[in-house]
């Protein structure tokens, strides 16, 4: 059976934890044993991906075009590539196509948070996402409150298929040094919560003054406020932005980080929780789903509405005061067993089971 894997979406160190999602994917698709062909259809700025490449001619980078192109010529591509069945692992799929296909759906924040969206953008987000969750033969959710979503705003069931995390994290467990900061890890996204962190970070510097924190992700629709507010608090000395950084940079972040707070008010999944708790990390993040049942009482929750709560939970942090995750409770979560579920979905909607 030829897989086709619809990588148009990706704009690499532009979308954040869906472009780790999808590279990992690929990567434990292809190892697994099976005699399935996969082929990666990806855009001008990709490059190449997996080990059959098909490059199209658009971009993601330009939205309206990556849509019209996804919707108009890529069911013609898929003909003339003998495309079996078409997972779609960012959110969209071809309506016109009529093959089977698989959707992932990694959060429906534009259903419970539409506040958060561009004016601009959430009619494209409202109507491609539910057409695509009615036209896709089956649908995967990354967790179980986008299940939940899914079934609430859409009526249509989906197959839960956790995110995996990578062994680089579990070997971080024996070479961890404390070089004295917190770390965040997320894109500066209005819903991640930033302005609220750095508020209870200020006052954390009261009591710890020599404590840092660590910024990293892509710079999303609040990175300028962010920015601003740095320098509102006169935090300049203190706080560090690095902005998205490749694997093996952020492997070191975490190394050296004394904790991981993840402040976030919305979650589809939370990998950088699972790979904080891989890591052998102490996690403070926000008690809300599907964080809470993500770190299975192996982090400390606060409100992600409450500055007192937060700073809180930094202070812990802080002070080496909370434990850190059993390296046993996070061995489930690795890409092989999410692309074994994968391609079992796969297989089941090729099927028409």
């Amino acid at each position: 059976m030829r897989i086709a894997i619809n990588a148009l979406y990706l704009i690499p160190g532009g979308v954040g934890g869906t472009e780790v999602y999808l590279r990992r994917l690929v990567e434990a698709l292809e190892e697994l044993n099976t005699e399935h062909e996969f082929v990666v259809f990806t855009n001008r700025e990709t490059g190449a991906l997996g080990r059959e490449c098909v490059q199209l001619p658009v971009r993601a980078s330009f939205r309206p075009g990556r849509i019209l192109y996804e919707q108009l010529a890529l069911p013609a591509v898929l003909r003339r590539e003998r495309i079996d069945v078409l997972l779609n692992p960012g959110f969209t799929a071809p309506l016109p196509a009529t093959l089977p296909q698989v959707t992932v759906f990694h959060d429906l924040q534009h259903k419970r948070h539409p506040e958060y969206f561009r004016w601009f953008d959430l009619p494209f987000w409202q109507f491609l996402l539910w057409a695509s969750a009615k036209r896709s033969t089956r649908l995967i959710a990354v967790s179980e409150s986008t299940r939940d979503d899914l079934l609430k705003y859409y009526g249509v069931r989906s197959e839960v298929v956790h995110h995996g995390v990578e062994p680089e994290f579990f070997a971080l467990r024996e070479r961890r040094e404390d070089s004295g900061y917190l770390l965040c890890a997320s894109t500066t996204h209005p819903h991640k919560n930033h302005e609220r962190l750095l508020r209870a970070f200020a006052a954390l510097k009261k009591e710890k003054p020599d404590v840092r924190l660590v910024l990293t992700g892509v710079r999303g629709f609040a990175a300028e406020t962010v920015d601003g507010l740095v320098r509102e608090l006169r935090l300049e000395q203190s706080v560090e932005i690095k902005g998205w950084l490749s694997r093996e940079e952020l492997y070191e972040v975490f190394r050296r980080a004394r904790g991981l707070v993840y402040p976030s008010r919305f979650e589809g999944f939370g990998m950088p929780v699972l790979e904080a708790m891989a890591a052998g990390l102490p996690v403070a993040c926000s008690g809300i789903e599907p964080l809470r049942s993500l770190a299975g009482g192996h982090a400390l929750l606060f409100s992600p509405d409450s500055t007192q709560e937060m700073l809180a939970a930094m202070l812990q942090l802080a002070l080496g005061a909370v434990p850190t995750c059993p390296a046993e409770y996070v061995a489930n979560f690795t890409w092989e067993r999410a692309a074994k579920s994968t391609l079992h979905v796969i297989q089941q909607a090729a099927a028409g089971d």
